[in-house]
C-alpha cells in the first residue's frame, strides 16, 4: 500500500483532471463551443474540483478496499 501522503497527493491530481475533464465535456455537450461555454466550464470547474477532492478522500479508500478484496 502506498503512503498516506503519495494517496493524498494522487487524489489531488486525480480530482483535479477528473474535475477539470468531466466539466469541460458536459458543459461543451450542453454549450457548445463558445466564449460562454468557457466562461460557464471555469465556474464550474472552480465549484467541482474542491467537492471532487472531498468525496475521492472517501471513495477513494472505499475503491482501494474494494479493489484489495477482488484481488486478494
Amino acid at each position: 500500500m502506498q503512503n498516506k501522503k503519495t494517496i493524498i497527493f494522487a487524489q489531488f491530481f486525480i480530482s483535479l483532471m477528473m474535475a477539470f475533464l468531466m466539466t469541460g465535456i458536459f458543459s461543451f455537450f450542453e454549450l457548445g463551443f463558445t466564449i460562454f461555454w468557457l466562461i460557464t466550464w471555469t465556474k464550474h470547474f472552480i465549484i467541482a474540483w474542491p467537492i471532487a477532492f472531498c468525496l475521492s478522500l472517501v471513495v477513494g479508500n472505499l475503491g482501494f478496499k474494494l479493489a484489495h478484496k477482488i484481488t486478494s
